[in-house]
Parts: structure tokens; sequence; C-alpha cells
């Protein structure tokens, strides 16, 4: 017997700048974001993608992103991606595109991951405030 659905496995989770497809299908991944420094708050980005690689799963299914606040509760972007998997020896990339996305307060934002709401992955960004002068290779202030 052939099982009709199984839940697919996240087999990875990656927040960047942009992805691109090469011309022979394979995806491209323009800066990998593991933190945030930033000179002063607010500020926006222009674009934030986040992508997530789906695996060992049947069926049809609804990918659920969520970008949660520092406070831990106020869901700041929340976005949803239908995708199937027809046997559980396919994979599937899925890419959502987060665009003028606004920091308003340094701390540690979190991103949500659920398949069917199923959690998957919860991970953190640190966003940090690093004036001019304390960022690596800055000149020192003239006296």
């Amino acid at each position: 017997m052939t099982p009709s659905r199984i839940l697919p496995d996240l087999q990875c989770s990656l927040l960047c700048e942009d992805v691109k497809q090469e011309i022979n299908g394979n995806l491209f991944l323009i800066g990998v974001i593991n933190l945030i420094r930033v000179p002063q708050l607010p500020i926006m980005a222009p674009k934030l993608c986040l992508l997530n690689r789906w695996t060992a799963g049947v069926g049809q299914f609804v990918e659920t992103i969520r970008m949660i606040g520092p406070d831990q509760s106020t869901v700041l972007r929340k976005s949803e991606n239908r995708f199937a998997l027809q046997n559980a020896t396919e994979n599937i990339s899925t890419i959502t595109f987060m665009a003028q996305v606004k920091f308003e307060t340094p701390g540690v934002y979190y991103f949500e991951v659920l398949v069917d709401d199923v959690m998957k992955l919860r991970f953190p960004l640190q966003l940090f405030v690093v004036p001019p002068e304390e960022r690596p290779g800055a000149k020192p202030p003239q006296a």
C-alpha cells in the first residue's frame, strides 16, 4: 500500500538578501544573513528572502512563514505558500520574498516555519545598532 500523505521534513531554511535562478534551474543565494548590524533605527530592508527546502513527504501542503518581533508575540509578516510532493524521494524549494521590511527596535526577531500548522522550525535573527564609529574598519574620531 502506498501512503497518500506524509508530512514533509524541512531540510533547511536560510534567510538571505536575494535568490536567483540559474539557467540550469539551480538556485543562487545572495547574502545569507546571520545577524543584522545597522547604524540607526528605524531602518528599512528593501528585500528579505527565506528559502526553505522540503523533502520526504507525500501530498499537498501549506507552508506558513511568520516573522515575529522582539516582544515574541507581534507578527510583523505572514506568508503562505502551497506546494506538493508526489513521492517521498522528491524535494522542493520554496522562496518567500518580503519587501520593504521595517525594523524599528533592536533585539531578537524570530522566523517561524510551519507546514499545515505544524511548527517545523523557529530561528532567531539578532538586530544590533552599532554607531558608525564602532564598526570594524571605521576611522577613529579626530582629536
